[in-house]
C-alpha cells in the first residue's frame, strides 16, 4: 500500500511502526473509489477463531462473518505479544500501537521485536482517530457499544487518556466531539452522582446532550421512534445485558443488531458519507469468565450486527465493512482433557447438546439466584446444568463463587476446554467487504490507515492538525502560560499576554478568551477537543490560529 510506505518515513508513524510492515492487500485502489465513501468498523471484543467455530456449530448454518472472510491480522502491543483492549483500539483507531491502559496516545514503552522506539517528549501524546478524521471530512459519525460507551474499546475510537479507566474524562471527551450518534451503556458517567463511575467534576453532560439538541432515548422503543439525525441512547447505567439473556432481564433494551441498524439508517442520510464504530464488548467479559453461553451468545449477537452492516454495504456499492476481534481470550478449544484419546470419534453433538440445554448466561442465571441459594437447583437448569448430581449440588450450594463452579460443570459437561482466563496472543481472522476490503496477514496497525486513505485523510496530518502542545504553540505567539490545577477535576490551560488571556478547559471543544480593556469575554466552539495527559495541554491549529 502506497501510503503505508509514505507513513513509514514519518517521525510519529516510525515510532510506533513495524519496521518491515506487513502491507494488506486491497481489491480496489483509492483512486477509483466513488464519493461519498462510508466506512463500518466492528469489534467482537476477546474473541477468537476457535469461539467463533464453536458459535457456528451452536447456531448449525454459516455466519453472516464466513462470507466476508478475507485474511488475519496480529495483535500484539508495543510492550507485549498480548494486548489489553485499550492498545488494542488504539492501534486499530490510530495506526499507532501503544502501552497496556493507553488509550489513543502514543507508548512510553516499546519492546516489541521490530518496533522502533520513540522520543520519550512523545510518550503519551495524543494521536488522533479515525472518528475524528471522518468528522473533519465532514462525515457523520457513530458510536456503538454493549458495554459502557466509556469502556475500553469504543474509547480508543473516540477519546485521549492515560487510563482507559478514567471514564469522566473519556465520557466528557465524546459528549464534546459532537459523534451524531452513540448508542450503548454508560448512564451514570454522564452525571454527578454517587455510583462507582458518576462524575466527579461537577458537569451534568445530559444536560449538555440537550444543549446540542441531542434526542436521548432510554429503550429501544425510543431508540425506534427517534426522528433526529443526533441520537444518544444510554441504555444502561453500565453495560447492557448479554443477548440471550435480554428477553428474561432487561427486555427494553435494544439488540447490537437493532441499533446497528438504526445508526446506519440514521447516518446514511449525510451527503459526505459516514464513519460507524460498532463493539459486541461482552464477548470478552464472558471470555474472562469462561462462560462458554455468554461468549456463544454475544458472537452470534455480533455476527447478526455484521449482516446489518454487509446488507448495507451490498446495496449501497461505496461501504468499507471491517470485522475482527481485537485479541483472543481464555484459550478456549473444542475439546479438553475428557477428548484426549476419543476425539476422533466424539460427534458435534457432544459439544453442542449440553450447551443448548442452556437458556440464560452464567451472569443472567445468576441474577435469579435467592441470597440464601435455596434455588440453586433451578438457577443451575437455566444454565444448562439439569439435572445436578449429588457432588455438583453439593458444591454449588457450598462455593464460594457459585458461577465459576458453573462454568466448569458446563464447560466439562460439553468437553470445551480453557488455558486462561485472561487475554491470549493468537493472530485472529479478519473479515471485510467492499472497496479497498483488506486482505492477508495484516498488523492492527494497518486497519487504521486503510480506514483513513479509505475516507480521504492521512492520520499522521490529522494528529499534526488536531493535538498541537498549548504551551510552545501559545509561547511562539508571546504568551506567558500556566496550566491551572487549582479544580484538580477541571485542569485548565491559560495564556496571557498584555489585557488579553485565553482559557482553554480540559476535554471540551471551546476557548474562552477575555480582554479586559474592551470589557470584553466570549466562548468560541470548536470541531476538535482539547486533551490534557497530565503534563501538557494539546490542542487544534484551529484553536491557536483563532489567537491573533
Amino acid at each position: 500500500m502506497k501510503y503505508a510506505k509514505k507513513w513509514a518515513s514519518l517521525f510519529l508513524a516510525s515510532a510506533v511502526t513495524l519496521s518491515a510492515v506487513s502491507i494488506p492487500q486491497q481489491d480496489v485502489q483509492a483512486a477509483e473509489v466513488k464519493k461519498p465513501t462510508n466506512v463500518i468498523m466492528l469489534v467482537m471484543d476477546g474473541s477468537s477463531n476457535n469461539a467463533v467455530t464453536l458459535s457456528r456449530w451452536y447456531k448449525g448454518e454459516s455466519l453472516a462473518m464466513d462470507e466476508i472472510l478475507s485474511g488475519a491480522m496480529r495483535t500484539y502491543s508495543a510492550e507485549s505479544a498480548i494486548t489489553d483492549s485499550a492498545p488494542a483500539a488504539t492501534a486499530l483507531a490510530t495506526g499507532h500501537k501503544s502501552n497496556d491502559k493507553y488509550v489513543g496516545v502514543l507508548p512510553s514503552v516499546i519492546n516489541s521485536p521490530g518496533l522502533a522506539q520513540i522520543d520519550m517528549k512523545d510518550a503519551f501524546r495524543p494521536v488522533a482517530n479515525v472518528l475524528e478524521g471522518a468528522k473533519q471530512q465532514g462525515k457523520a459519525t457513530g458510536l456503538i457499544s454493549t458495554s459502557e460507551i466509556q469502556h475500553a474499546t469504543p474509547a480508543g475510537f473516540s477519546a485521549h487518556a492515560n487510563n482507559r479507566s478514567q471514564y469522566g474524562d473519556i465520557a466528557e471527551q465524546q459528549v464534546y466531539q459532537n459523534i451524531d450518534v452513540v448508542l450503548g451503556g454508560g448512564l451514570e458517567s454522564l452525571s454527578p452522582g454517587t455510583s462507582k463511575n458518576a462524575r466527579k467534576d461537577g458537569e451534568d453532560l445530559i444536560k449538555v446532550l440537550k444543549d446540542n439538541q441531542y434526542d436521548l432515548v432510554h429503550t429501544r422503543n425510543e431508540l425506534f421512534n427517534s426522528p433526529s439525525s443526533k441520537i444518544w441512547g444510554s441504555f444502561a447505567p453500565s453495560a447492557l445485558a448479554y443477548d440471550l439473556d435480554r428477553a428474561k432481564t432487561r427486555e427494553s433494551e435494544p439488540t447490537l443488531a437493532e441499533m446497528t441498524n438504526k445508526a446506519i439508517n440514521t447516518l446514511k442520510k449525510d451527503k459526505d458519507g459516514f464513519f460507524l464504530f460498532v463493539e459486541g464488548s461482552k464477548v470478552d467479559w464472558a471470555a474472562h469468565a469462561n462462560d462458554t453461553i455468554g461468549i456463544i451468545s454475544d458472537i452470534l449477537s455480533f455476527d447478526d450486527a455484521v449482516k446489518e452492516a454487509v446488507d448495507f454495504a451490498k446495496e449501497d456499492g461505496n461501504t468499507l465493512v471491517i470485522a475482527v476481534t481485537d485479541h483472543g481470550n481464555s484459550g478456549i478449544t473444542m475439546g479438553n482433557a475428557n477428548t484426549t484419546s476419543t476425539y476422533s470419534s466424539i460427534p458435534v453433538s457432544a459439544y453442542i447438546d449440553p450447551l443448548k440445554k442452556a437458556s440464560m448466561t452464567v451472569e443472567g442465571a445468576l441474577s435469579q439466584l435467592k441470597e440464601d441459594r435455596s434455588n440453586i437447583v433451578e438457577v443451575a437448569a437455566l444454565y444448562g446444568l439439569d439435572p445436578l448430581t449429588k457432588d455438583e449440588l453439593s458444591t454449588l450450594t457450598s462455593a464460594k463463587d457459585v458461577g465459576s463452579e458453573m462454568v466448569k460443570m458446563l464447560a466439562n459437561r460439553a468437553n470445551i476446554g480453557y488455558t486462561t482466563g485472561g487475554h491470549t496472543g493468537e493472530d485472529v481472522f479478519l473479515y471485510s467487504f467492499g472497496p479497498s476490503k483488506l486482505t492477508g496477514l495484516v498488523e492492527n496497525t494497518d486497519l487504521a490507515h486503510s480506514m483513513a486513505q479509505f475516507m480521504g485523510f492521512d492520520l499522521k496530518s490529522l494528529t499534526d492538525d488536531l493535538y498541537v502542545p498549548a504551551t510552545k504553540a501559545f509561547t511562539e505567539k508571546g504568551f506567558t502560560t500556566k496550566i491551572d490545577l487549582s479544580d484538580k477535576e477541571n485542569p485548565t490551560f491559560v495564556a496571557q499576554k498584555a489585557d488579553v488571556t485565553v482559557k482553554i478547559p480540559v476535554n471540551k471543544n471551546t476557548m474562552i478568551y477575555e480582554q479586559t480593556s474592551t470589557n470584553t469575554e466570549k466562548t468560541q466552539t470548536f470541531d476538535t477537543i482539547n486533551v490534557y495527559n497530565g503534563s501538557e495541554f494539546y490542542v487544534s491549529k484551529k484553536v491557536i490560529d483563532a489567537v491573533k
